[in-house]
């Protein structure tokens, strides 16, 4: 199964955090294509710079390493993706998580997330 991670459902995963779901935890661990989009790598960066994510190392090298632990791919944003925002009803003020919304939907993958307001659009949803 191919799945695109949310930033927090990332954090959570690597972490073993609880609040992580049943299914998205098993899927986590399983046979999964997942993937990251580096739209959330840009969003934790952000979120450790201003002190809301602490991380044991600097960020780069610890996203880098346990992407690498966990065989996570990373999705670049295309023009496509960006396009796609526009067409997006604005359910969602977060332009991170507008990107996956798009993302999601250009590339036809889940999103695994939390975030109920994910569900005001048409993408698969993970939790």
């Amino acid at each position: 199964m191919k799945a695109l991670l949310d930033a927090h459902t990332f954090l959570w995963a690597i972490a073993g955090d609880d609040r992580l779901s049943r299914r998205a935890a098993e899927v986590f661990a399983g046979p999964s294509d997942l993937w990251l989009s580096v739209a959330s790598i840009w969003e934790i960066l952000i979120k450790v710079q201003i002190g809301k994510i602490p991380l044991p190392i600097p960020t780069g090298p610890y996203i880098v390493k346990k992407l690498v632990e966990n065989r996570i791919e990373t999705l670049a944003v295309s023009r496509d993706h960006v396009l796609k925002v526009e067409t997006l009803p604005m359910h969602h003020n977060d332009p991170f998580d507008r990107i996956l919304i798009a993302q999601s939907l250009e590339e036809n993958i889940p999103v695994i997330t939390s975030d109920r307001i994910f569900s005001r659009y048409s993408v698969e949803l993970i939790w």
